[in-house]
């Protein structure tokens, strides 16, 4: 597949310090875009997230699948899923993320978020399961939504606004030292697919 490619400098640094974060833009044409957005609604096994927040059981009306080489383990929020497999089309994005990134993930975590209204709090990925300071790859398809990064000490903060078919990663000390979200709005009506290639090491 012939990609598309803005004239992005993916090699820059867009944080200041204690962690980095690569921006490549778009690296699909729209119509491309457009193609994996629908198969991916299609064909992933979605399921309402999970966590246990405060001692209560919550279930989310964000959607989430879970895909890796192995039946691995994956516990966050203090509910464990276990991967599926990957899907032909999930390792096909894979080979394309790899090769971008100079990076190899054995995993992938995605999101669905179905309108502006669903969001993600402040987090960190730091969980044991995942490679310290690896890299976790962030692949975005349907509606264009903000990305916000921030340090933990400095809280010096950085926006991005991603759109279907660009591609963000994180590596080295950022989840050490930084935190970041998906802020709610009230002017998004159309999903979001959020893709993030990770690194486990079991």
């Amino acid at each position: 597949m012939e990609l598309f490619q803005e004239q992005v400098d993916s090699t820059k640094n867009w944080l200041p310090y204690d962690g980095t974060v690569h921006y490549w833009g778009k690296i699909f044409s729209q119509k491309q875009s457009d193609a994996y957005y629908k198969s991916l609604m299609e064909q992933i096994a979605w399921k309402n997230d999970e966590a246990i927040i405060f001692g209560k059981h919550i279930i989310t009306k964000r959607k989430v699948a879970w895909y890796a080489d192995k039946p691995y383990e994956y516990t966050y929020s203090k509910i464990s899923r276990t991967a599926l497999l990957w899907t032909p089309l999930l390792l096909e994005l894979k080979e394309i993320v790899q090769e971008k990134t100079q990076q190899e993930y054995n995993s992938v975590l995605l999101n669905l978020y179905h309108t502006g209204a669903e969001g993600m709090a402040w987090h960190s990925d730091d969980e044991r399961d995942l490679k310290t300071n690896g890299s976790i790859a962030s692949l975005n398809f349907g509606a264009k939504r903000k990305f916000a990064i921030k340090h933990k000490q400095t809280k010096h903060k950085q926006i991005f606004e991603l759109e279907s078919g660009d591609l963000l990663e994180m590596k080295d000390q950022t989840q050490s030292h930084w935190i970041h979200n998906i802020p709610t709005t009230k002017k998004i009506h159309t999903p979001r697919v959020n893709l993030t290639f990770r690194q486990m090491i079991k």
